[in-house]
C-alpha cells in the first residue's frame, strides 16, 4: 500500500495510485504562521492592513466592510498615500509554534503545508471593494499594476521569512477567481494583470523548494486553466462542477490536476444527510476517473460548515476507493 504522499503524487503525475486521495490527507497545514488576523464567527475585526472584516452570526463567512467609513482605498490614483502595506513578522515568538508543529511532521508522508490568503486579486478588492477594484482595471491600469505589484513584493516578502523558517514541502493559497458560472475578469485581463504576479510568486516557491502550489479557487474559471499551467499550480482545488471537471481532466490532465467536483453548496447545508454526500461523492468519482483528480468538497479548508459533511465525505472516498480500484 502507498503512503499518502506516494498515492498523491502517482494521482498527479498519472501513475499508479491505489485508491482516490481523500480530501486533504496530503497536506499537514501549518495554520500557526503570523499570516495575519482573521475574522471569525460573530466577529468584526480590523486587521494590520487597516480592513475592517464582519462576519455576522448565522452567515458562512466574513467579508471586508465597505461603506465609506471602513473603505481603506477610496482613490486608487492614490493608493500610496491610502494604503500602508504592514512589515513582515520576524519575531521568533511568533514563528515558534508553527516552526514546531513543522518540525514534528513525517514529510515521508505528508507534505509540510503553509497556507497562503488572501492572493492578489482578492487583495485589491478588499482594500477598495470589488467594484472599484473591477472599474480600476478598466479606468486606472497603471495605477493597478502599481498596487499589485506592490502587494506581490509584499508576498514575496512574507514568502522569503516563511520559507527560511518552515520549510515547507507545499503551499496552499487562496485567492477566488470567479463566480460559480464566470471569471470576474476576461482571460485576457487576467493575462494582464495577475499573471505575472502569480508568476514571479509561484516560481519564487518553487525555486526555494516548494514541491506543490495548490491553489484554492472555488469558482468557475475553466477558461483561465492555461494560465494557472503557465504560473505553476500543480493543483486547483474548489474546481465547481460548473467548469466541467471531467472535460478538464481529459483535455489538460498531465499538466495539472484538479481538487474538488463536490459543490459545497449541495452537500453542505443545514439540512444535509449521508445520502445526498455519497450521491455527489459517487458521482464524482466516477465522472471524473483516478487520475489528475482528487475527490474533495469545494471548502477551502480541511473542514464543512455544518458539523459531519466533511468527515461523511472523506468515509464515502474511502467507500469508492474499495468500489473502483
Amino acid at each position: 500500500m502507498l503512503t499518502i504522499r506516494e498515492n498523491l503524487l502517482e494521482t498527479i503525475k498519472g501513475g499508479n495510485p491505489d485508491r482516490f486521495v481523500n480530501q486533504y490527507e496530503f497536506m499537514e497545514l501549518i495554520m500557526e504562521c503570523p499570516l495575519g488576523q482573521m475574522v471569525g464567527p460573530g466577529q468584526t475585526l480590523k486587521n494590520e492592513w487597516g480592513i475592517t472584516f464582519s462576519w455576522p452570526e448565522g452567515q458562512l463567512g466574513g467579508f471586508p466592510v465597505h461603506d465609506e467609513e471602513h473603505k481603506v482605498l477610496k482613490d486608487i490614483t492614490k493608493w500610496k498615500e491610502q494604503v500602508t502595506i504592514p512589515p513582515i513578522v520576524t519575531d521568533d515568538a511568533a514563528w515558534a509554534a508553527a516552526e514546531e508543529h513543522a518540525k514534528n511532521v513525517d514529510r515521508n508522508e505528508r507534505f509540510v503545508t503553509t497556507f497562503v490568503a488572501p492572493g492578489v486579486f482578492e487583495m485589491t478588492h478588499h482594500l477598495m471593494s470589488m467594484e472599484d477594484a473591477l472599474m480600476g482595471l478598466y479606468e486606472e491600469p497603471e495605477y493597478m499594476h502599481e498596487l499589485i505589484d506592490a502587494l506581490t513584493e509584499r508576498e514575496l516578502a512574507y514568502a522569503k521569512e516563511m520559507i527560511r523558517r518552515i520549510k515547507p514541502d507545499a503551499i496552499f493559497h487562496h485567492d477566488d477567481w470567479g463566480s460559480q458560472k464566470a471569471s470576474f475578469v476576461s482571460p485576457e485581463m487576467f493575462e494582464e494583470f495577475f499573471l505575472p504576479a502569480y508568476k514571479k510568486i509561484y516560481g519564487f516557491y518553487k525555486e526555494n523548494g516548494v514541491e506543490l502550489i495548490v491553489h484554492h479557487n472555488d469558482a468557475y474559471s475553466a477558461n483561465l486553466v492555461p494560465f494557472m499551467i503557465e504560473m505553476g499550480i500543480d493543483i486547483w482545488q474548489g474546481v465547481m462542477t460548473t467548469n466541467d471537471t471531467p472535460e478538464l481532466i481529459k483535455k489538460y490532465g498531465g499538466k495539472i490536476s484538479f481538487m474538488g467536483d463536490i459543490d459545497s453548496g449541495v452537500v453542505d447545508f443545514p439540512a444535509w444527510t449521508p445520502e445526498i454526500v455519497h450521491q455527489e461523492v459517487e458521482r464524482a468519482c466516477t465522472n471524473c476517473g483516478k487520475l489528475y483528480f482528487i475527490p474533495n468538497l469545494t471548502q477551502g479548508l480541511n473542514f464543512s460548515s455544518f458539523p459531519g459533511v466533511y468527515e461523511e465525505a472523506s468515509k464515502a472516498i474511502d467507500e469508492m476507493s474499495k468500489k473502483l480500484f
